[in-house]
């Protein structure tokens, strides 16, 4: 079996996304099935990890000769909007384009049940769930920087943390809130700013943070990021899946989600601290209330061992073989 994996945009693209597809060819080189990164219709399986108009081009060569086409659905309207400068103006008309665009495959790779109840009012195309998984090797060792990385950043334990992208998207107005109303404690967002990237709103949010709110940018090993922080909190309002959530609880740390569909696969109070703001309520209070429970060091053990032990689940090795099965099954049908 021969798969032409690729990745349009891929010198542009990073993130979530970008990850993944590390992660899915991975996951292809422990399962030794063979693959190119280059698009060609010499191969018995053509899957796309973003389906622009390059992508939609091969893809409607590769089903005119009999070669399934496998697309995984990254991208969808509802989580384009509020995450770079004119991204919100682009949301509307993207829907009608996906839904085009998805339509040309086979079969649609959902990184969750939430996305796939998304995505079927997309396309009438079959859906798969692939978890985008979490890549511990990647990991291993993230305890060692723990002194460097609480110096470099000036930061204590217990240290509240985010990974990832700084877009309003994913919680920025409520992280930023959050540590205005606890000033001694730090909070930490790793990852990175792109501010000519990004709307005048989320531009004022980073430049007017407390001091006690560090946004560090790109930081050169992201293990650094899991090992200087003790409480993953993430407030986002919109997402596939989190590959960075995952990551956190594979390292073993506590994690508090906004209670959204996308996570109602972990239980609240075992495996995670869920906050839903009561009606009237304010979500920073109701995230506030959440980081007061984990200030106890016993609390955040507790939490972080059982999301660890969720996590597994998660594991490449564990995710891997359903690449395999949904080849088999699309190259047979």
């Amino acid at each position: 079996m021969l798969v032409s994996h690729y990745f349009e945009l891929a010198e542009h693209v990073t993130g979530g996304i970008s990850e993944s597809v590390a992660h899915q060819r991975k996951m292809l080189d422990r399962l030794d099935v063979s693959y190119t990164t280059r698009q060609t219709l010499d191969a018995d399986v053509m899957h796309f990890n973003l389906m622009g108009p390059r992508s939609v081009w091969y893809a409607k060569r590769a089903r005119s000769k009999g070669i399934p086409v496998v697309a995984n659905t990254h991208v969808t309207a509802e989580d384009f909007g509020d995450s770079f400068r004119f991204t919100n103006a682009l949301a509307k008309p993207l829907k009608p384009y996906l839904r085009w665009a998805y339509g040309h495959a086979d079969a649609l790779v959902c990184p969750s049940e939430y996305n796939r109840g998304l995505i079927e009012g997309y396309a009438d195309v079959p859906t798969t769930v692939v978890s985008n998984g979490v890549d511990t090797e990647k990991l291993e060792g993230f305890e060692s920087l723990e002194d460097e990385y609480r110096e470099r950043y000036d930061l204590s334990e217990p240290t509240v943390f985010l990974v990832g992208h700084v877009i309003k998207r994913k919680g920025l107005e409520t992280f930023v809130e959050l540590a205005r109303t606890r000033p001694d404690v730090d909070f930490a967002w790793f990852g990175p700013l792109d501010l000519s990237l990004k709307g005048r709103e989320t531009t004022a949010l980073i430049e007017n943070a407390p001091e006690n709110c560090t946004f560090t940018g790109f930081v050169d090993d992201i293990r650094g990021a899991f090992a200087a922080g003790d409480v993953f909190c993430f407030p986002t309002h919109e997402e596939n899946e989190g590959i960075a959530l995952l990551e956190a609880m594979a390292a073993g740390k506590p994690v508090v989600v906004r209670d959204i569909e996308t996570f109602s696969w972990l239980e609240d109070g075992e495996d995670c601290l869920k906050v839903s703001p009561e009606p009237g309520g304010s979500d920073v209070e109701a995230f506030a209330a959440a980081l007061d429970e984990l200030a106890d060091a016993g609390r955040r053990r507790t939490l972080g061992s059982a999301a660890a032990d969720r996590a597994e689940a998660f594991s490449l090795d564990a995710v891997a073989g359903r690449y395999r099965d949904l080849y088999d099954e699309v190259i047979a049908e």
